[in-house]
């Protein structure tokens, strides 16, 4: 495992989503202060994670083409110098186009960094390293609504400079262990397939691709709208955003935990299984959280954020085993299209909550990883298991 070249990635993952994570919580601080509706908000956020989103595939095509290097730290400087400039926008529509623009720092990370942390593990851990990339990545997504509940309460938007400053360490630390490109995967070309063999692996391919596209949609659509929503919903009652960011936080760092969780999980066991259980049993713990308080809402939030991120690495691991050649593309593709389905059902969500209220919303979207998991059932059962170790031959004694 290339120790050094998966810290650097992994690194980047947590302040680019630190920076990310904010920006609902930048759009709640503004909603009084440009009198936006849910509705608004929910758009606002959209936007920034299309943006992010729709680019992977392309930036993705790019990290293949360059081979991981150079693209995952040229993101995180790009978002970072956007997240400056938009602290000085004397407008709503400015500050969310500098917010958007920056948004494509986003996707190139995300594209490389994939890559990077995938060929990092090496033959025998590419789901170890990749769920420890996500860990770093949920970790920041945890940790950004604390840091922006701070820094708004105490200095407002004058604080989101400090913070996107903070990530050039980070920057020339990528630079330095992510210079050199990476290597071929050995495993590509490898196996001689019979022509039968090939239409098989498209077909279960498609089926495969297809039973991610509902599975990712019904998920993303409960995490993204919760991410994006429960500011507002907490806002609404009262508490401040330093309290409601550090609720939020709770949701969100458990949600790392479960994406290392998965990545474990996802190799020692029936990875259809583990989507499964892991889905429906959040379900529960979603509705629980907007229902309770104190000590039995940290238990539900944390349960909730876990359960519904253990899928995470093992979708996207499964993606790219099926294009090993691609596999900036495909991650580009599958992580994309995550961001992307989630964030337009939170704005759909949003513009329901104008009218049906913010809780029957956020009941409803409670429900849909039952309908998650229902769509885990139709994947491949698929785990990956060490190869056998031949066994020495034994001299037999005359």
């Amino acid at each position: 495992m290339n120790v050094k070249r998966l810290m650097a990635t992994s690194l980047g993952h947590f302040v680019i989503d630190v920076l990310n994570s904010s920006v609902a919580m930048i759009l709640t601080h503004l909603s009084g202060r440009f009198d936006l509706s849910i509705s608004q908000i929910g758009f606002g956020a959209m936007i920034y994670t299309i943006f992010a989103a729709m680019t992977q595939p392309v930036f993705g095509a790019l990290a293949d083409h360059w081979r991981g290097r150079w693209l995952a730290a040229i993101g995180v400087l790009w978002t970072a110098l956007f997240f400056i400039l938009a602290a000085f926008m004397p407008s709503y529509p400015l500050l969310l186009t500098c917010l958007t623009i920056g948004a494509w720092g986003s996707g190139a990370f995300h594209a490389a960094g994939m890559v990077n942390a995938n060929a990092a593990g090496g033959v025998r851990y590419p789901t170890m390293a990749t769920s420890i990339f996500f860990l770093f990545g949920q970790s920041g997504l945890a940790l950004g609504p604390i840091v922006a509940g701070y820094y708004l309460e105490q200095i407002g938007l004058a604080g989101m400079p400090y913070a996107a400053t903070a990530t050039l360490p980070v920057v020339v630390l990528m630079f330095i262990y992510m210079q050199q490109p990476l290597a071929d995967d050995p495993q590509v070309g490898a196996s001689h397939l019979s022509a039968d063999q090939t239409n098989h692996r498209r077909r279960t391919a498609t089926f495969v691709v297809l039973m991610f596209i509902l599975l990712i949609a019904l998920r993303s659509t409960t995490a993204q709208s919760f991410t994006t929503l429960l500011p507002k919903f907490y806002d609404d009652q009262g508490i401040s955003a330093l309290l409601y960011g550090q609720m939020l936080g709770v949701f969100s760092f458990c949600g790392a935990l479960g994406t290392f969780l998965g990545g474990l999980l996802g190799d020692r066991y029936n990875r259809r299984m583990v989507i499964f259980l892991s889905t429906i049993l959040a379900a529960p713990f979603c509705v629980a959280l907007l229902n309770t308080g104190g000590w039995l809402y940290l238990l539900s939030a944390g349960i909730a954020g876990a359960l519904l991120s253990v899928p995470h690495s093992i979708i996207l691991v499964m993606a790219q085993q099926l294009l090993p050649t691609r596999k900036g593309l495909v991650g580009g593709l599958v992580l994309g299209f995550m961001f992307a389905s989630g964030a337009i059902a939170t704005w759909i969500a949003a513009w329901f909550a104008d009218f049906y209220g913010l809780f029957v919303v956020l009941m409803v979207l409670a429900t849909l990883p039952v309908g998650a998991a229902c769509c885990a059932l139709l994947l491949p059962s698929t785990r990956t298991l060490p190869a056998p170790t031949p066994e020495p031959e034994l001299a037999v004694a005359n």
